[in-house]
């Protein structure tokens, strides 16, 4: 097949939004509406990607930067479908086929894709169409009495007949690159929106005797738009829906498909077990035999085989991820935050946090404790209560707490601290030196009693 470039239209303003943030950077299962289509054009394996901007056209173009083989051209001012494909034909090579995608309609699957491409078969015209019973605002094919596509009507310029019509265009298009290059330069905005409409290119493909195909699908949420937040949401339903529903079919047990959100990419072992209200960002990995409860959100974490986390769980890895050993246990209502590392066999408890540290296998904080630039070694029992205080308002230091070591109720480790192996810090205690190894250290205040106190009386 001839060379794929990939033209995404990303300029329009998105007025039913009703936002200040350019339509297609608002965002459907963690990612802007149009990196899905730059993603899909990717697994096309296209040469080039170039994305038309024009409204919001510097966040737009900001949001995207730095990714390989993408370029933008702008369309300045907006003056219909036609204008914005214009604006990338500089860049197109006459010996590819342009495939035009929209930035706003983020669910069109790849095998789709590719079989409109096979359609075109890199010779001529081919169109993406829908078969719906609710065709309003759409374009409308016009067929021969012989099946063979005429033309594209727009809405506005449809008579009544034409409207009647159930199969429209999904705004998606595969055509060879010289074709499309002399069909672009005769399009005019004699119509009743005064625009270029890409649309007549199928007009100009029948004067000039060229064969115009049609790929029909009937899946109404591969080639759905979005233009208002209502839509967006009836998508990312949708878009849910798929998620659940390849899991499932891979094993993956959850507990009410309709309520569970991948917002990046999650990948599971064997025996799975996921209950209801879960959020999964970024890139989760849950290894054989994995359960997680209610409720919980998870970012940018690998939880290893047999762990069980509790529900109201947080977990974010961002940026230094979070790593979760085999047969742990972790919550419920625990957080776990960028760079914590738990081993084999580790328990963290209700309302415990944990930060830039690591817990060596079957260490323990089950209660109300906060563990941040730690080293924990095995076996250790950290106290309900209890804190390393590694900030000291200018820098971080680290705690290291050696094996073995019992931490007792409400103390305070203040870093730079060493725990000695198997150690015992006494409840209450502030410690701010190091200990010995084996030895029992308490840092608190004298207890007094003073007999036959007396409270103030009020007066």
């Amino acid at each position: 097949m001839a060379a794929i470039d990939v033209v995404i239209m990303a300029a329009g303003k998105g007025t039913r939004m009703k936002s200040s943030m350019p339509k297609v950077l608002h965002r459907l299962g963690g990612r802007a509406l149009v990196q899905h289509v730059i993603d899909s054009a990717r697994q096309l394996s296209a040469r080039h990607i170039i994305a038309i901007t024009g409204h919001g056209a510097d966040q737009v173009e900001a949001a995207l930067a730095g990714q390989a083989g993408l370029r933008f051209a702008r369309q300045m001012p907006q003056l219909g479908t036609g204008h914005a494909v214009q604006q990338a034909m500089p860049v197109l090579g006459d010996d590819g086929v342009t495939l035009v995608l929209s930035g706003d309609v983020p669910l069109t699957q790849v095998p789709t894709l590719q079989a409109l491409l096979q359609a075109s078969q890199g010779t001529q015209l081919a169109l993406l169409t829908l078969q719906t019973p609710h065709p309003t605002g759409y374009g409308r094919i016009v067929r021969s009495a012989e099946g063979q596509v005429q033309a594209i009507v727009e809405e506005k310029d449809a008579t009544p007949e034409q409207r009647a019509i159930t199969e429209i265009y999904s705004g998606i298009m595969a055509v060879p690159t010289h074709l499309l290059r002399t069909w672009l330069a005769r399009l005019d905005n004699r119509n009743a929106q005064q625009e270029y409409y890409l649309t007549d290119v199928v007009k100009f493909a029948r004067a000039d005797g060229q064969p115009v195909a049609a790929h029909l699908i009937t899946e109404a949420a591969e080639v759905a738009g979005v233009n208002n937040p209502v839509q967006l949401a009836e998508l990312e339903r949708a878009y849910q829906a798929r998620q659940a529903r390849e899991l499932m079919l891979q094993g993956v047990r959850l507990a009410d498909p309709a309520r569970f959100d991948v917002r990046g990419v999650l990948s599971c072992g064997q025996d799975v077990e996921i209950d209801v209200n879960c959020v999964f960002e970024g890139a989760v990995s849950l290894g054989d035999g994995v359960r997680v409860g209610a409720n919980c959100v998870l970012a940018n974490a690998q939880i290893q085989a047999g762990a069980v986390i509790h529900p109201f769980t947080h977990i974010d890895g961002e940026g230094a991820g979070v790593s979760i050993g085999r047969d742990a246990r972790v919550g419920p209502f625990a957080r776990l935050r960028p760079g914590a590392v738990l081993g084999d066999e580790v328990h963290i408890g209700n309302f415990v946090e944990v930060k830039n540290s690591t817990l060596a296998k079957a260490a323990k904080a089950n209660h109300l404790a906060y563990l941040g630039d730690a080293t924990v070694g095995e076996r250790v029992n950290y106290g309900a209560g209890s804190i390393t205080a590694n900030y000291d308002g200018v820098n971080k230091h680290r705690t290291v707490i050696e094996a073995d070591v019992h931490v007792g109720s409400n103390s305070v480790l203040v870093a730079p601290v060493t725990i000695g192996e198997g150690g015992t810090i006494g409840g209450g205690s502030t410690i701010t030196k190091d200990t010995p190894k084996g030895a029992l250290t308490v840092a608190r205040g004298k207890q007094t009693s003073i007999a036959n106190w007396q409270r103030p009386q009020k007066k």
